[in-house]
């Protein structure tokens, strides 16, 4: 059987450091009030003028490097923040990269959707319709926050960050297993953008065009939804909780990845995380942090690794992999 083989990934944050003191001068809120909710001290914001694109290819172009260079068949692209309704930004992601003729297209699952677009790019090979996916989370939150909501305007951050995938076979490192995906519809409104698509095209509260979040709700659903993905996840790959070297959580929240590690049973210490030092980057999130982690030396070759998120839709997926060794060609990153 063909199966998606990660063999190279890149991320990008943008140079704008929001503070939780940058905050505080401007919000009802504090340093100490933001870290005790989400374990944020700092997020990254894209200057005037950037969009998603322009952080998706440097995160794409990165991601092509360090698996050695060359093409790809495909580009999808996770984002929540497209550049426009329409087109998709993913063809223009592509051209910018040189990838003009390849298949291209955007995935919307908010916080899932790196996963959503794992799933994507891992089926894609295994139907033999691309050998070789570069698939790219990216957002640019800060385009959607409205800078008055203290419970949204403090979670989020700019960013993207990139993995390339090839056909290989099971038994590799870097091959990708155990994907597990999900929905529930009916609690859609628990995160949204209430305006700006055919359901509410325009509204005269400005408040419907920015990103809002239940708080409280979310990560019931976050918790609940996330572990129950992960045990079903390492069930088809033949894995225990005890199994897991690495656990990469979504960086919704640091509340949330502690709790589902406490319900799996991983222990905090294999936990990998940076929300602390770019917020939740929603579908960027798990690849910059794996990334990260490689640069870090906190994610080694060898490591079984468990992949868990959970975004509006709602939307919850998680995946295995023993993580290749994918650092020689990344130094450039640091």
């Amino acid at each position: 059987m063909t199966t998606a083989v990660l063999e190279g990934l890149g991320g990008r944050l943008p140079p704008v450091v929001v503070t939780n003191a940058d905050l505080a001068a401007r919000l009802d809120t504090t340093d100490a009030w933001i870290r005790a909710r989400t374990g944020i001290a700092e997020r990254r914001r894209v200057e005037p003028g950037t969009a998603t694109r322009e952080l998706a290819v440097e995160a794409g172009r990165l991601a092509l490097k360090a698996a050695g260079g060359g093409d790809a068949d495909a580009v999808v692209l996770a984002t929540t923040t497209p550049d426009r309704p329409c087109p998709a930004t993913a063809p223009e992601v592509a051209a910018m990269l040189g990838l003009t003729g390849a298949a291209a297209f955007d995935v919307a699952a908010v916080c899932s959707g790196f996963l959503y677009g794992l799933a994507t790019a891992a089926g894609l090979i295994a139907a033999g319709v691309a050998r070789r996916v570069l698939l790219i989370g990216a957002e640019t939150y800060s385009a959607i926050l409205d800078p008055a909501d203290r419970s949204t305007a403090v979670i989020f951050g700019d960013g993207a960050g990139a993995v390339v995938l090839r056909a290989g076979s099971p038994d590799e490192q870097g091959a990708v297993g155990g994907i597990v995906l999900g929905s529930d519809g009916d609690h859609c409104d628990l995160i949204a953008v209430p305006a700006g698509g055919a359901r509410k095209r325009a509204s005269t509260e400005p408040r419907d065009h920015f990103f809002q979040m239940a708080g409280q709700e979310t990560y019931r659903h976050a918790v609940a939804r996330m572990t129950a993905a992960a045990l079903d996840a390492l069930e088809r790959t033949g894995w225990a909780p005890a199994d897991v070297d690495r656990f990469v959580a979504h960086q919704a929240n640091a509340r949330i990845t502690d709790a589902v590690g406490r319900r799996l049973g991983v222990p905090p210490d294999r936990a990998l995380s940076n929300i602390e030092r770019v917020g939740n980057t929603a579908a960027a999130s798990i690849p910059l942090l794996l990334a990260e982690s490689v640069l870090a030396g906190s994610l080694v070759p060898g490591d079984r690794t468990l992949l868990a998120a959970f975004g509006g839709g709602l939307t919850w997926g998680a995946a295995t992999l023993v993580w290749p060794d994918v650092t020689a060609l990344m130094s450039g990153q640091r």
